[in-house]
């Protein structure tokens, strides 16, 4: 039966009851998000979450009330977007050196913004979907012995998954950030994968030459001045038959948005046009949201999907 988030029950799911109490006592005017977001869960759901909430446990280790406290100022960022995005139709900035200039170059800021979205695949309904997606989805997809390369692992999470897949050959993460990288490096010694995943300095429009059987391109889309030319460059890195984990969220503003489309079909069709064949597609709309409703109030829609080279 679904149970209200204040009821979570410890004793089946201790790691997610903690984070919950703990995220309340800082920010109590999530209560009644919170009872929609967890109250309508399944028990299998829930479970879920808790396997999640274990591996944030791991993350946030020592410093839970710093990232508490930077999730409540994540959301107020976000708000400021929104608001933003509704009067004009647009998100904030254009180009990368705008994003550089008011968001990247800030490092107090970034890290107040990377602890803030940790949170959010436990508390916005639609990372936390979109994480199932890939593990219960993408992953178990793959052939036997695969070489996974994942483009911007900030978290860890995704690349942590693949390295602990007993059927992944090599796992390696690329940034252009060597700070990114060290913070990436950090979260997976704190997740312990069994094996810690390759690191690299790496630009994508680097020309690299090496070729993966799965790669992930998770949230970056959206960060890029020129996505189509990001698309480009990843086909050829796909090895034949290789396949592209792409999650991209649509009208989400955020500091550091650059690119949208209004709804998940022209995203497809914009993934089609660049040479990708559509294997799956998930769609999960903003916590506490229904698909319809987003698609016509262009609210924030996380779209997932599983490609290949067409």
């Amino acid at each position: 039966m679904p149970q209200p988030a204040m009821q979570i029950d410890p004793s089946l799911f201790p790691h997610l009851s903690r984070l919950v109490s703990q995220q309340l006592a800082v920010y109590p005017e999530h209560a009644k998000l919170f009872d929609r977001r967890f109250g309508g869960e399944s028990p299998e759901a829930l479970a879920h979450l808790e396997w999640l909430a274990r591996k944030v446990a791991k993350l946030t280790a020592g410093a839970e009330q710093t990232f508490l406290q930077d999730y409540r100022w994540l959301c107020d960022r976000q708000v400021e977007e929104e608001l933003y995005f509704r009067r004009t139709g647009r998100y904030r900035l254009d180009t990368f050196s705008q994003a550089y200039e008011q968001v990247y170059s800030d490092a107090a800021y970034m890290t107040r913004y990377m602890n803030g979205l940790l949170m959010t695949q436990l508390w916005w309904s639609n990372h936390t979907s979109v994480m199932a997606f890939f593990r219960n989805g993408y992953l178990p997809s793959l052939g036997a012995d695969y070489s996974h390369l994942e483009i911007g692992p900030g978290h860890g999470l995704f690349l942590a998954l693949a390295a602990e897949d007993q059927r992944c050959r090599t796992a390696t993460g690329w940034d252009i950030s060597a700070a990114s990288i060290e913070r990436t490096r950090h979260a997976l010694e704190s997740l312990d994968p069994g094996r810690m995943p390759d690191l690299v300095l790496q630009d994508l429009f680097a020309s690299p030459t090496a070729q993966f059987d799965s790669l992930v391109f998770s949230e970056v889309l959206e960060h890029m001045e020129n996505p189509r030319a990001a698309l480009d460059a990843i086909r050829p890195l796909l090895s034949p038959g290789g396949r592209l984990f792409l999650n991209m969220p649509i009208n989400s503003p955020a500091p550091d948005h650059l690119f949208n489309v209004e709804t998940p079909s022209e995203l497809r069709s914009f993934l089609e046009d660049a040479g990708f064949s559509v294997l799956e597609e998930h769609l999960a709309p903003a916590t506490n949201q229904k698909l319809d409703q987003s698609v016509r109030k262009k609210l924030t829609i996380s779209c997932a999907y599983i490609l290949e080279r067409s």
